[in-house]
């Protein structure tokens, strides 16, 4: 209706104008030729009207080159990462560290792999001190639809608590006796179904294949002087499950198990080792308590003139004897406090027990108490401790078998570590 209505204004327009051109042929002839043109003009409107609009056209173009453009480099799946440690030492038992003041040095410096390639995992770290370099742990393995875990290599033993059985830089009795944070070579699976978390494991033999050296990070049965023994052929089995899953108050009960052989070089022999132990670790707000009791048995076949009372285990380039056949105790608590600097991201300060409680005859129980806080700060980590021991190995003549002392000895001890 509007085109008929433009097309006879546009006639009435051009006839009134001219009054006696109206009669002329020519001048109608030069009218329709005039309108047929103007007709063109408006379809030729009103296509460009029907068409998108010019702005949509250019998102239409942008979009079509931002199909081209490569896609954002994602992060890759091997990382390797690492940390710097150094420690500050004041121990009071020491003349030197009492006369200087304390002394410091290089604790550790460590790199890392760990990455997922498809279903296949690797988890690996070297370690280097100022008096020997180790490998900590290395393995591969790989990871089932249910998430499962299988590793093979050089795996953290899954005994008691776990991933550790302290809060703090300096460990606890477990840790020096090899039951606690040690590394074997073997098979491990692992396996999580809700609430229930399950570790079965082989170990061929520890984790350098070679008793008699001493560079390791974890505690072993050591070939050194009459003390010829070694590990081979362990089976651990951790079972645990988890009170409040996902809630503000989580509590894990487990038991473990340990048994193994002890391969004697000198008889060409084996014995048996055994190990239990019962823990809880509840996480509730910004507490987190743990508790583990521990029974171990070592029942090697010396050769004459050894003492059976004893094994030897060594570590961090040393070695000394420990009672073969002992319960040990921990009582761990810690509280995340909230920060009250920006600059600081975590503040978790704790207190860690340990005991061994040996079998022989007027042995002085071995125990440890560690009072102190970690310290968190983007890629910093402080440990800041007060470490009081008695009969502890690295405190005095401390001994985890017969002898040693009967007092108490204290060393502050602040780690601070660097990782990226």
């Amino acid at each position: 209706m509007k085109r008929i209505n433009l097309y006879v204004a546009i006639g009435a327009s051009v006839f009134f104008s001219g009054g006696a051109w109206a009669q002329d042929d020519s001048t109608i002839k030069v009218m329709q030729a005039q309108i047929k043109v103007l007709q063109e003009r408006i379809e030729a409107l009103e296509r460009e009207r029907s068409m998108p609009p010019v702005q949509n056209l250019g998102e239409v173009e942008l979009a079509a080159e931002r199909e081209d453009e490569p896609e954002p480099v994602s992060e890759p799946a091997i990382k390797v990462g690492g940390a710097l440690r150094f420690n500050l030492v004041y121990n009071e038992e020491s003349d030197a560290s009492v006369g200087k003041r304390g002394e410091s040095g290089l604790d550790t410096f460590r790199l890392n792999v760990d990455g997922k390639l498809d279903q296949f995992l690797i988890s690996a770290e070297y370690r280097f001190y100022s008096y020997m370099d180790v490998i900590h742990h290395g393995w591969v393995g790989y990871e089932f639809e249910d998430l499962s875990q299988l590793q093979l290599g050089i795996s953290q033993v899954p005994f008691g608590l776990l991933p550790y059985a302290s809060h703090n830089s300096w460990y606890g009795v477990p840790y020096y006796l090899g039951l606690a944070d040690d590394y074997d070579m073997g098979i491990k699976y692992v396996r999580n179904d809700g609430p229930w978390s399950s570790h079965l494991a082989f170990y061929k033999n520890e984790e350098l294949n070679d008793a008699t050296n001493l560079d390791r990070f974890g505690f072993d049965l050591v070939r050194v002087d009459e003390q010829q023994n070694e590990e081979a052929n362990t089976v651990n089995g951790r079972l645990a499950y988890t009170f409040g899953l996902q809630s503000g108050c989580e509590t894990e009960v487990g038991g473990s198990l340990e048994a193994g052989q002890i391969y004697n070089a000198l008889v060409d022999e084996s014995g048996d080792r055994y190990a239990a132990a019962a823990h809880v670790d509840s996480r509730c707000g910004r507490w987190n308590f743990q508790l583990q009791g521990t029974r171990y048995e070592y029942e090697p076949v010396n050769a004459p003139g050894a003492d059976d009372s004893v094994v030897r285990v060594g570590a961090f380039a040393g070695s000394y004897d420990i009672d073969s056949d002992a319960d040990v105790w921990v009582a761990n608590v810690a509280y995340n406090l909230p920060s009250p600097w920006r600059l600081i991201d975590s503040i978790t300060c704790y207190n860690d027990y340990s005991r061994l409680n040996k079998s022989i005859d007027d042995a002085v129980d071995s125990q440890i108490n560690t009072t102190g806080c970690a310290i968190g700060s983007g890629p910093i980590f402080t440990y800041v401790d007060y470490i009081l021991a008695k009969n502890m190995p690295y405190f005095g003549a401390g001994s985890l078998a017969a002898g040693g002392e009967d007092d108490w000895q204290g060393r502050f001890n602040i780690n601070i570590g660097y990782y990226w």
